[in-house]
């Protein structure tokens, strides 16, 4: 009752009155009141859009002020101290590791700014997930970085707020939120119901209620502190939740809460008592845990044994396997308990998937203390919750990115993660959720033995993985981690340790390949990329951050428990696949979580934690197991490469290269290629090197024999599975990145492998070197930084221009001492991605050695590098290089090269040679007697006699048993034994005995040399610690498996080959071969080494044979007498015994094609050259007609027609009526003239708001203007033949010069139509590329038939009299224009001329009153004339001082341009009563029979003489006599004098006027007085002062000038001045008329030079004199007389007139050449106006904004906004301003872009960093400075014209931009 009479009231006398009640000590009846009131207003059962709510609550909060009001005074008291301004996606901020204390910590602009952050590492970047303000926070970053505000911490002063301001919003808030609360209640309806589902409507409504919380948490510190009160007040949530018990709504409202809990399988607590068990009810979610008990078990250890147990077996036939886990505390899954209104809002946040309100909201009570602690634990126990509802989610990336932007927050601070781990069980938390994450889709592992195996997999294929729904989950996780105090905890709980280790399991051995052996896989699946971004974050980054905790001594426990656990969980790995000790074939997986875990705990912990490695390693036979996976994946990177996985797609090659890639390698490779050292260290030599032949199939190969069989290889693949097993186990003998490398060490090494490669920018240098992968440490390992390591190691090349070229980047590239020295061709094979990298190394190394001299003859081989010593841990890798097995390996390889077997190579060689030299390099410590003869009894191996290759190097073998093929050479037909040999080199006696026939039985080890038996026998040896039935316990390999090759292979049979060598023999022989001659090395050659041990370093094979050898003898007395032995004894130069014929053949063979390498080589230079003679003459042509005529005398005029070559069809042959040829041409609107100014000085670009560009000052204003003018007072088809139009948007036509017939051309042209390749132009519009020189064009232009007699008449001497000229002219005018024959020419020209008019747009073209008239059509053809002659100025840089052809001449085509447009206007005859012709040639009898209505005929005065000289061109007939040319350029020049002398009398003062006026009259009578500016002069003045009103007007102005005196001399200048623009114009089309050349002269001589040119001035004799322009007039009639009549033309207009005809009488005819505006030297200048500035037109921030670089305008890309006809801003701009090219630079992206008509392209930035480096889309966002010279490229191509032809990628645009 009482509440309907309040709503009544006025809402802020209520809010007022209420107030005061409450303020008394008897408070209850406002309570009641207020309560009754807010029961009514706030009722959820109206609907939320009704926003009187609202209006209520924001008066009575605010107690009968006004709410602004409220707010003011409210946010006086503002005590925060943090800013915490909150931002969503898109936002930009900073980021300033100088700074930061966390690596997350990021800045608003604003604070960033105020704060000072100068010499810092900071960058700009745009968030991605959204963010909010660290500033004033101190656990997040360093007090120094602050603002200026949050530095003094300003709120820590501000007094407490009244309790009367407190008392209302207390009271009213809560009501309010459970209000929302009720809504979301109401509004929510399960995904799996009926019913449309629309979570978004109900927010909508809901908008502005949560909108009004937002603005609450916007006034501050003290209303957060209330809102926090609130939210987090159990009683107040208990009173209000539930409603009261009359309430039916409320209670209906609540039992709906109850069931969205429970559908969501959570059960509230109370639900949980009442059923008494505390198993959870399965709710409608599958995916729910099944739990088993609920009470938590006793002993952790003993619990998780069992519970593996169970995961194991419980393991279904299904494709898609459910594991039931025991977590240590059921309820983390399913239990939810809300006490708080904090907590059901978060709750129905996560339920509407994080509305992005209701998450800025909630982020932005943050800077509350009390409600961060709260709200994080409250996070906490939502999460399983959270993560839940996320793989439920359609939209799971936009959910991914706000779930982030709240707990990148919460977990960033390292006090809050220690406190909720401690009180919350977060890790318990974390760990189950991702456990259970993963649960949800996991399959049957197929590694190995498929059908029994129990080990299960994550399935790469399912959505969870694919689109990395993980991801937030994750990062979170690796969040937490980097704190030290949550890791610890992590580390010392083995329960969760091995939790963890059970997740990583999922994740061994997941996306296996299987080798496809029949046919090409139909179907590539590109799962493999979802497998590896697995890999890093859910394994490798924890365990990168768990190890930057296990740095230190104090440490140890932690790394061994992982340890401990890893090798257990290997093991049950081991079981669960099924594995003993042999691979199933022809699979491989590249994902070895476990493995690679254990190999970087071990390492950390020998190198940073002083552990003893034995104490880590598991017994032999677990060492064996362990070694065999990374194994295969090594020798599977050699099998992809060798094409043998080729039927398995593309893909496999892409999990080849991902696995070394930059960004995987040390999380991958790296810490395989370890673990395989550790084994090497740790097995029997013998065993690992014959397990890696083994593994890389290639044993067959290893025989002396020189023909076998490989079972397992075809022949083409054995070359490089034999390159890459001995490339491998050299990177495994000499990498030491683990083994004893300190960090800068390694940093340098990755550093330099990058920089040999390709030279390198810096960003992609930082991109390329893998750095420690925990996102946290954001910094490269090593204590010195990037930036120093660069300097040492690298020179910088700045970026540097060719115009035309491509944009170069600033590039890193090596210096010289680092060619020399630290270059390391194993790293580069170990870092490349692609194998043309180590090519691209090798060339670049070559390029160094030749032109520092070090080796010029030949391609010098990968230089040998000194290795960093091993750490005493690793000393039993030695062994590798020491054992018999490896030797006989190396003594097999160099026998099998010298005699040139097939498949050996040059990589082949220099690999055997770098295993020896690393043995040499690398002694084992134990033999001692190395010099002693070896004792034969201990020999019991048939090889060496014993392991130390010192030793081994000069041991001879004599005689060797092979098995070979029966066909094959080596079998002997006579079975003989051999004879014996010495006893201390023999080979099969134990003892000197004679080999007696029954030598089978004598030599127990004249086995076949057979590594696998050999690997058997050791493996045995080891398991069964029994040698001596070992050798008969060789199991039989099962063949099943092998690949039998059609046709059954020839019987094998034993033979026994002669050999009698030693390896040291062999690398001599070896020698004498590369240097292909005998005796290569002398006797003595060794004591000259001794000389200069420096030479070997760099340099082919023989260089690396000299420093073996000599290293050899350096070391052991025993092999430097064998060297000198072998040495002394002369070879005869025989080839060796038994050379089979097979490999002669291949010699022959590889010779063949050698030579046929040679011919294609020959042939490829011959016709490079071919081509380039040709294109050298095609640029050559400049203007086709002038060439040919050039030379012809002045008597013999030879009729020679002008020869064209066809770029199609290849002929030459004139251009004819019927078959014309054409010049390929390109027609562009441009507006370039038009935006010229007056002054030199580019525009600047505005940065603020006070500046601004003003476009009234360009040449195409000035020009729009006068000719409006003129139109508003003369006859109209007079006023379209006194200017020139096409400063903006006149037709520009330039050529590439080539020349084709034009049937030719239309053929070219259908058939570029039928193509079907994604052309960067349109073939509809005409577009094509020459087919010569691919340049862009659109046209062709006919070329004219006929004789090139025209050039002749300039040589004749023009002996005619100037007024018989005149005459000549003014018949030849008289003339009516022909209409041309229809042929093919005419046809094709009129096509021309319809491109020519459709190029530009109808309004660049329409200038008449009355559009498409023939005036208007005239008009608009000899401006195109005009246009192309002064662009061609313009490139020619604005005057024509340097003479000569520009390289715009060489586009231009004036010529037959000129042809072609005068054919056409030709077609327009001039009415004779109108001809100026007369009117400049002749006093005229005054004319007074001019109509009154009709309007005046534009004075001569006003006209524009070269618009003159064109149209007078044009229209007579072709080709014209030279003289009459001469003829109209001296008429026309008189007629300019006397304009300048007009123009320049109006910029006297009157005084000076009436002076001048007075001295030229007293010349008039002088004999000259034609020819003198001051009588000419004097006459003008005098003339138009006849009307008072001419000169008049200026009187109020002062003049400009008036202070200086006008001397002879600068009213010479001035007038020169005036008159060089025409003169310049009629130079430069006698040019191309007639081919004359342009002589070039210095600037202040140009006027004379130029009327030399023109024959106005006869060649003065002494060119000392002052020139006076005045002695060019030639006059044909009074000169005073014809001057009057200009002049009463002027002064002839009424008075109204008069002011105007001033304006057009001075006009301006110079202009400075054209330039983009002016930008600021630094981006974020630009960056900080424009890209928060809002658009002019639809007053929106844009997305995309940009900038139009020619005249400033702010434009949205793309924006729909701004949409016109269906044309979007950008390209509706271009249009206008440009016609149709743009310049745009993009404020988001710093690049520019360009469009051109239909198309567009990324022209590239103007802005580089430090480094020389464009930033595209400012992803890195470092500071950018103005790049000039880029600027001037920009600049340059927009004046010449050649965006089309420079920028190669362009496409079309479709209006879209």
């Amino acid at each position: 009752m009482m509440a309907a009479l309040l709503i009544r009231r006025d809402k802020k006398s209520t809010a007022a009155h209420l107030k005061a009640d409450l303020n008394r000590t008897d408070n209850s009846s406002g309570v009641r009141q207020l309560q009754e009131l807010l029961d009514c207003v706030l009722n959820p059962e109206k609907t939320a859009a009704d926003t009187e709510a609202l209006d209520w609550c924001k008066c009575l909060i605010a107690g009968g002020e006004g709410f602004e009001e409220f707010c003011k005074t409210f946010r006086s008291y503002d005590n925060a101290t943090l800013c915490g301004l909150v931002w969503t996606a898109n936002f930009v901020a900073y980021r300033c590791r100088t700074c930061g204390i966390s690596p997350c910590m990021s800045l608003c602009a604003e604070c960033f700014n105020n704060g000072d952050h100068t010499g810092h590492d900071f960058n700009m970047f745009r968030s991605q997930a959204g963010g909010a303000c660290d500033c004033g926070d101190s656990n997040v970053m360093r007090e120094t970085g602050f603002c200026r505000r949050h530095r003094l911490r300003t709120g820590e002063n501000v007094p407490s707020v009244p309790r009367d301001l407190l008392l209302m919003p207390e009271m009213v808030l809560p009501r309010f939120i459970i209000c929302i609360i009720q809504y979301l209640r109401d509004g929510y309806t399960e995904p799996d119901t009926s019913t449309e589902r629309d979570l978004q409507k109900v927010l909508q409504q809901l908008e502005p209620q949560i909108s009004f919380l937002e603005e609450l948490t916007k006034m501050g510190g003290a209303m957060r502190t209330v809102l926090t009160k609130i939210l987090t007040n159990q009683q107040t949530f208990k009173d209000l939740s539930m409603g009261q018990e009359e309430n039916v709504y409320a209670k209906k409202n609540y039992e709906n809460y109850l069931s969205a809990l429970k559908n969501s399988g959570l059960v509230s607590v109370e639900e949980k008592a009442q059923t008494g068990a505390a198993e959870p009810t399965q709710g409608a979610e599958t995916g729910a845990l099944v739990l088993q008990g609920a009470a938590a078990p006793a002993s952790p250890d003993e619990s998780n044994k069992e519970e593996d147990q169970d995961g194991e077996q419980s393991i279904g036939q299904r494709k898609r396997v459910k594991l039931s886990s025991t977590t240590k505390d059921p309820s983390i899954m399913d239990s939810l308990k809300h006490k708080c209104f904090l907590e059901e809002l978060l709750f129905w946040t996560i339920k509407y998937e994080f509305p992005q309100k209701m998450v800025t909201f909630l982020l932005n009570m943050l800077p509350d203390q009390d409600y961060k602690i709260t709200f994080t634990k409250t996070f906490v126990q939502h999460y399983a919750f959270i993560m839940k509802t996320l793989m439920k989610s359609h939209e799971s990336d936009t959910m991914s990115n706000r779930i982030v932007h709240i707990s990148v927050q919460l977990f960033s601070n390292e006090d809050l993660a220690r406190h909720v781990t401690e009180e919350c069980q977060l890790l318990d938390i974390m760990v189950t959720v991702l456990l259970y994450m993963m649960e949800s889709c996991l399959i049957k592992s197929e590694l190995q033995d498929e059908e029994n195996s129990r080990h299960v997999v994550v399935n790469c294929s399912e959505a969870l993985l694919k689109n990395n729904t993980y991801w937030p989950l994750v990062s979170d996780f690796i969040n937490i981690l980097s704190h030290q105090s949550v890791a610890k905890k992590f580390l010392e709980d083995h329960s969760l340790l091995m939790l963890w280790m059970s997740f990583v399991s999922f994740f061994q051995g997941m996306n296996l390949n299987k080798r496809e052996l029949s046919e090409h896989v139909e179907f590539e699946s590109q799962t493999y990329y979802a497998a590896f971004a697995a890999e890093l974050e859910a394994c490798a980054q924890p365990m990168w951050g768990l190890l930057t905790h296990c740095k230190v001594k104090e440490t140890q426990e932690y790394t061994k428990t992982v340890v401990r656990y890893c090798l257990e969980t290997l093991q049950i790995w081991f079981d669960a696949i099924g594995f003993v000790d042999e691979l199933a074939p022809n699979q491989v997986t590249f994902h070895l979580p476990l493995h690679r875990y254990y190999a970087m705990f071990l390492s950390k912990a020998v190198k940073c934690q002083g552990l003893d490695l034995e104490s880590l390693l598991p017994d032999q036979e677990m060492l064996m197991r362990i070694m065999v996976h990374p194994l295969q994946i090594q020798a599977s990177l050699s099998e992809i490469h060798s094409n043998m996985w080729v039927r398995n797609g593309l893909q496999i090659k892409g999990q080849a290269m991902t696995y070394v890639q930059s960004h995987f390698c040390n999380s991958m490779i790296d810490p395989d290629i370890f673990l395989l050292q550790v084994c090497a260290s740790r097995l029997d030599p013998d065993y690992f090197i014959s397990s890696v032949f083994e593994r890389f199939k290639v044993v067959d190969l290893l025989t002396m024999a020189s023909v076998h069989q490989n079972t397992v290889l075809d022949g083409e693949q054995e070359r490089p599975m034999l390159e890459g097993a001995l490339t491998f186990l050299v990177i495994l003998s000499s990498l030491r990145i683990h083994l004893g490398m300190s960090d800068d060490e390694i940093l340098r090494a990755e550093m330099v492998s990058q920089l040999c490669m390709n030279d390198r920018t810096h960003s992609s240098l930082l991109d390329l070197i893998p750095e420690n992968p925990n996102p946290k440490s954001g910094i490269v390992p090593g204590s010195c930084s990037f930036e120093e390591m660069l300097s040492a190691v690298a020179d910088f090349k700045a970026p540097v221009f060719e115009l035309g070229g491509s944009m170069q980047q600033g590039m890193y590239t090596p210096k010289a001492e680092v060619w020399e020295k630290e270059f390391d061709p194993i790293m580069v094979i170990l870092r490349t991605v692609y194998r043309r990298d180590v090519q691209s190394a090798m060339d670049r190394y070559s390029a160094f050695l030749k032109q520092s001299g070090m080796h010029t003859t030949g391609n010098p081989w990968p230089p040998y590098k000194e290795r960093t010593p091993l750490h005493l841990c690793y000393k039993g890798l030695d062994r590798l290089l020491h054992c018999k097995t490896l030797h006989i390996v190396i003594f097999t390889l160099l026998y099998k090269i010298w005699l040139d077997h097939s498949n050996m190579s040059e990589h082949v060689l220099c690999m055997v040679l770098y295993l020896i030299e690393l043995g040499l390099d690398n002694q084992v410590q134990e033999d001692k007697e190395d010099e002693e003869p070896c004792i034969e009894e201990h020999c019991h191996d048939s090889w060496f006699p014993g392991t130390n290759l010192l030793s081994n190097l000069h041991h001879v073998i004599n005689y060797v048993r092979v098995r070979v093929p029966e066909t094959a050479p080596e079998v002997k037909r006579e079975r003989e034994p051999p004879a014996s040999t010495s006893a201390e080199a023999s080979n099969f006696g134990q003892n000197s005995r004679r080999l007696t026939g029954n030598w089978r039985e004598n030599v127990r080890e004249a086995q076949v040399f057979s590594l696998v038996a050999e690997r058997r026998r050791k493996f045995q040896e080891i398991i069964n610690r029994s040698s001596t039935e070992a050798s008969q316990v060789v199991r039989p390999k099962s063949s099943s498996t092998r690949w039998v090759p059609p046709g059954t292979p020839p019987q094998l049979v034993t033979e026994i080959l002669e050999i009698h060598e030693s390896m040291l023999s062999l690398l001599i022989k070896l020698h004498q071969k590369l240097s292909a001659k005998q005796n290569s090395l002398s006797a003595t050659w060794l004591e000259d080494m001794d000389a200069n041990p420096n030479r070997h370093v760099h340099g082919d094979g023989i260089t690396a044979i000299e420093r073996i050898l000599t290293k050899a003898a350096r070391r052991s007395h025993q092999s430097k007498r064998s060297i000198q032995e072998i040495c002394g004894k002369v070879f005869p130069p025989v080839a060796p015994k038994k050379n089979s014929p097979t490999a002669k053949k291949t010699m022959d063979k590889e010779e063949r094609r050698q030579r046929a390498r040679e011919r294609q080589q020959k042939l490829l230079a011959e016709f490079a050259s071919r081509q380039k003679s040709f294109m050298e003459t095609a640029m050559d042509v400049e203007s086709p007609d002038a060439e040919a005529a050039m030379d012809l005398g002045a008597s013999e005029v030879k009729e020679s027609e002008v020869l064209y070559d066809c770029v199609i069809c290849g002929q030459s042959g004139p251009s004819t009526e019927d078959r014309p040829t054409g010049l390929v041409v390109l027609l562009q609107a441009s507006s370039v003239l038009g935006h010229r100014c007056k002054s030199d000085e580019a525009k600047k670009l505005p940065t603020t708001d006070e500046e601004r560009i003003y476009p009234a000052d360009t040449c195409g204003a000035a020009h729009d203007v006068r000719l409006a003018l003129m139109q508003s007072f003369f006859k109209d088809s007079s006023c379209l033949q006194s200017v020139s139009i096409g400063w903006d948007g006149g037709v520009y036509v330039q050529t590439c010069g080539h020349t084709l017939h034009i049937d030719c051309h239309k053929s070219y042209m259908e058939s570029l139509r039928n193509d079907q390749v994604m052309q960067g132009f349109s073939v509809d519009k005409g577009e094509f590329t020459c087919p010569l020189c691919r340049q862009f064009a659109n046209s062709v232009l006919p070329c004219r038939p006929g004789r090139s007699t025209e050039v002749v008449s300039w040589h004749m001497p023009s002996n005619k009299n100037t007024s018989v000229l005149v005459k000549e002219v003014e018949d030849l005018q008289e003339q009516l224009g022909l209409f041309p024959t229809e042929s093919n020419l005419s046809k094709e020209m009129e096509l021309v001329i319809k491109d020519i008019k459709n190029t530009t747009q109808r309004k660049y073209m329409d200038y008449g009153k009355n559009p498409g008239s023939p005036d208007n059509d005239f008009l608009f053809m000899y401006s195109v004339a005009r246009t192309n002659l002064e662009l061609e100025l313009v490139h020619r840089g604005g005057n024509l001082c340097s003479g000569g052809a520009s390289g715009a001449a060489k586009r231009s085509c004036l010529n037959q341009l000129f042809h072609v447009l005068a054919m056409h206007m030709r077609l327009y005859s001039i009415d004779s009563a109108y001809n100026p012709w007369t009117r400049l040639t002749q006093v005229a009898p005054s004319r007074d029979d001019c109509l009154d209505d009709e309007r005046p005929e534009v004075p001569m005065l006003f006209r524009d003489c070269p618009s003159l000289l064109i149209i007078f061109v044009l229209t007579m007939p072709q080709p014209l006599c030279k003289e009459h040319f001469i003829c109209l350029v001296k008429m026309l020049y008189n007629l300019q004098y006397t304009q300048a002398l007009a123009a320049l009398s109006a910029k006297f003062s009157p005084e000076e006027r009436q002076a001048w006026s007075t001295s030229g009259a007293l010349k008039k009578n002088a004999f000259n007085a034609e020819k003198s500016y001051e009588a000419l002069l004097s006459h003008v003045i005098t003339e138009l002062s006849k009307v008072k009103t001419v000169y008049d007007v200026n009187t109020e102005e002062p003049s400009m000038l008036s202070t200086s005196v006008w001397s002879p001399q600068s009213i010479e200048y001035s007038l020169q001045q005036f008159c060089l623009p025409y003169l310049r114009l009629s130079c430069l089309l006698q040019h191309h008329l007639y081919g004359d050349n342009l002589s070039g002269c210095p600037e202040e001589e140009e006027f004379s030079g130029l009327a030399g040119c023109l024959g106005l001035l006869a060649p003065a004799p002494q060119p000392s004199n002052p020139m006076y322009s005045a002695s060019c007039l030639d006059w044909t009639v009074s000169a005073f007389n014809l001057m009057t009549q200009w002049c009463s033309e002027v002064t002839g207009l009424s008075d109204t007139h008069a002011e105007k005809s001033m304006t057009l009488l001075v006009q301006d005819l110079q202009w400075a050449s054209p330039h983009l505006l002016h930008l600021p030297d630094n981006y974020n200048t630009i960056f900080q106006y424009y890209h928060k500035k809002a658009c002019t037109a639809c007053k929106k921030v844009p997305k995309d904004p940009a900038l139009c670089l020619v005249c400033g305008t702010f434009v949205c890309l793309k924006g729909l906004c701004c949409k016109q006809q269906g044309i979007c801003e950008c390209v509706w701009h271009s249009q206008h301003c440009g016609a149709a090219t743009g310049i745009f630079l993009l404020i988001n992206a710093s690049v520019i872009i360009i469009i051109r008509g239909h198309r567009f392209c990324l022209w590239g930035s103007v802005y580089l960093d430090a480094h020389g480096e464009e930033d595209r889309d400012l992803r890195r966002g470092k500071p950018l400075f103005l790049c000039v010279e880029r600027y001037k490229v920009l600049e340059q191509q927009w004046v010449s014209h050649t965006f089309d032809h420079i920028n190669k990628r362009w496409g079309p645009h479709y209006n879209g931009l």
